[in-house]
């Protein structure tokens, strides 16, 4: 099966059952290829075609596309919405769904209405579709302070670290892997902390120096990162301080220039 996420949200799971922990959400306008694992045909184990993520997803939450819609809906521009929330109406029914920021339109320019699968959509917000200055990019991150953390998570309702600055990133016209360890194999290694810029992503690592952790460096020696909420702390050469504990919370891993 080959298909595409028309909700808000769909979480994407661990194993194929209700109580198993969600990993990961696949959001409005996102496709996916089933890679040919069911269970009681009632969940199918899928791959994101954005960043080749799996996971196991109920098959109610999924719309099914023929293979020449598929293709051609692959090939064409897309945008992103910007807007925090934003209402989708499809107009054959007229029900109407909430698209969160990063959403997926296809669209490569601004229109109050869009096409998937022969529906028209209607919706009335900003869009992305290029890459933006690093000063655009921190205020998009600004606009998610204080989103409460969820695992897996990926919108203005709860985020995780590697979530956020993936969705960051996508609305700033730059496409990177969905988890933190992924995140830290692409772009340049940067040797001291003085030589990165806002914008540039900073990863952290566990005691046995595995990455679990990531964030987007600020000006004047801060960072913004998903750790309970997304939060502003301080950066130094040793990691993130927490001043109201007083003590450091992640340990500075490496630096990387991507953007």
């Amino acid at each position: 099966m080959k298909g595409i996420c028309l909700l808000s949200t769909v979480p994407m799971r661990s194993e194929p059952s209700h109580r198993s922990e969600m990993v990961n959400q696949m959001i409005f306008g996102e496709m996916f290829v089933s890679i040919g694992k069911t269970r009681n045909e009632d969940w199918f184990e899928i791959e994101l075609t954005h960043d080749g993520y799996c996971g196991w997803v109920d098959r109610k939450q999924l719309t099914p596309l023929e293979p020449s819609v598929f293709e051609a809906l692959m090939k064409q521009p897309k945008s992103f919405l910007i807007d925090p929330l934003n209402l989708c109406v499809q107009q054959s029914s007229q029900l109407s769904t909430f698209l969160v920021p990063g959403s997926v339109v296809p669209l490569e320019k601004a229109s109050p209405t869009f096409q998937i699968d022969g529906d028209t959509y209607e919706f009335n917000g900003a869009l992305a579709n290029g890459k933006c200055s690093r000063s655009e990019m921190l205020s998009f991150a600004y606009s998610f302070l204080n989103t409460p953390y969820l695992w897996g998570g990926r919108t203005p309702l709860g985020i995780d670290c590697s979530g956020f600055t993936q969705i960051i990133y996508r609305l700033a016209g730059c496409f990177i892997p969905r988890d933190a360890s992924q995140q830290a194999t692409v772009g340049n290694v940067l040797g001291f902390i003085e030589e990165s810029q806002p914008g540039d992503l900073a990863f952290f690592d566990n005691e046995e120096g595995s990455i679990t952790h990531v964030g987007i460096i600020l000006p004047k020696n801060q960072i913004i990162h998903a750790s309970g909420k997304v939060r502003v702390d301080e950066l130094d050469q040793y990691g993130i301080y927490d001043r109201p504990s007083r003590k450091h919370t992640h340990r500075l891993r490496m630096i990387r220039e991507v953007f």
